[in-house]
């Protein structure tokens, strides 16, 4: 850190330097002054305001870069400088996906908000799925359903089956969340499949609950999507804890 950064203290909440330019480009972005289009002030003009080193600055911009945020482009006007741009939405999903994966949080409260984003994503599954999404499920089903197929793999197809069931429902914000949860939740999930005791009875039911969630949706019955949604997740945590080793 240069003579010219502000040390961490009181008056900037202990941020780093280059922190503090994040939080100017996330108030204002949050406040309306910058948006999808708009140039980041020059890299001299910024550090300057902000009273950080413009070393700080391109620390700040490689992080908003690698998060989607911006673009930075080598030229002069209009297309060059550091232009916002939408964050593309493997971008969300990923950093959800890390985030909840390595925050820690109590599986019980993951479990949770999973059931709120699902039934959701069910629901509008059921009105707004094309017959190549149910062709894509049914994909799915027919695999988990093959008497061979080893955990791992069932794993894998549990997790696509919801993950597509997100992706049919024609909402782009409720299908990255609620892929991004379910995702973050593969080695858990997966863990207990590995260990469980009782897999030979666990799976038939597994592939019950998947298909009359597919049954419904392929209905266009959202409300009983939702309620087979729920139960399905409540049911299959509870099964998997409970038969798993300590």
């Amino acid at each position: 850190m240069s003579a010219a950064d502000p040390l961490p203290g009181p008056e900037t909440g202990g941020l780093r330097a280059f922190e503090l330019v994040l939080r100017w480009v996330d108030e204002r972005i949050l406040g309306g002054d910058l948006e999808v289009g708009d140039h980041l002030p020059a890299e001299r003009d910024l550090a300057a305001r902000l009273g950080v080193s413009r070393a700080a600055v391109r620390e700040a911009v490689r992080t908003l870069q690698a998060q989607g945020v911006v673009r930075s482009s080598v030229g002069a006007g209009a297309a060059g400088g550091t232009t916002l741009t939408a964050v593309p939405s493997g971008a969300l999903g990923r950093l959800l996906r890390l985030h909840v994966a390595l925050a820690a949080f109590p599986l019980p409260d993951v479990v949770e908000v999973r059931i709120a984003l699902e039934r959701l994503s069910v629901r509008l599954a059921a009105t707004h799925a094309t017959p190549e999404d149910l062709a894509a499920m049914r994909a799915l089903l027919d695999e988990m359903a093959d008497p061979g197929i080893d955990r791992a793999r069932f794993n894998d197809c549990d997790t696509a089956f919801h993950v597509a069931l997100a992706e049919a429902a024609g909402n782009a914000l409720a299908r990255d969340l609620t892929s991004a949860i379910r995702e973050s939740m593969r080695l858990p999930i997966l863990d207990r499949f590995r260990t469980v005791e009782v897999w030979e009875d666990l799976a038939p039911v597994l592939r019950r609950d998947h298909e009359e969630i597919f049954a419904a949706v392929a209905a266009g019955d959202g409300d009983a999507a939702a309620t087979l949604t729920e139960r399905h997740i409540r049911s299959a945590w509870v099964a998997l804890s409970a038969h798993s080793p300590a």
